[in-house]
């Protein structure tokens, strides 16, 4: 399992943790089921405090991309594809509010940026 985390990113070390494993759940890179190092391992691979990837678990547990076992260990889930698609409308969102004010500051009109992103969607 690849997990790199980047110092001058701006981004907690948790986030950018959660963000990774739920791409390579999604991506199936990592099989529902499959056993994930544990946290202590986790943050000594990644030289993180074990807080830190306790946060991650945790969120990652909240949102279903893995489960917990006591005495067991953790496992990666999959989430369904209602929790996907819903992750992936938000980052969806995010990116056309960004567009829509670098649109506005360039004083592109509505049917040229409508225009772009028909392209952008239409493109392989």
């Amino acid at each position: 399992m690849d997990i790199i985390l980047n110092n001058s990113s701006g981004e907690p070390f948790y986030e950018q943790i959660v963000r990774q494993m739920k791409r390579l759940v999604q991506t199936g890179e990592l099989q529902e089921g499959e056993v994930l190092p544990s946290m202590r391992q986790l943050a000594k691979d990644l030289r993180v405090s074990v807080i830190t990837t306790k946060r991650a678990y945790e969120e990652l547990e909240q949102a279903g991309y893995l489960v917990s076992v006591a005495g067991k260990g953790s496992f990666a889930a999959h989430p369904g594809a209602g929790e996907v698609r819903r992750e992936q409308k938000e980052k969806l969102e995010t990116h056309l509010k960004a567009a829509a004010a670098i649109a506005r500051e360039a004083a592109i009109p509505w049917e040229e940026l409508m225009e772009q992103l028909k392209k952008w969607y239409d493109s392989d």
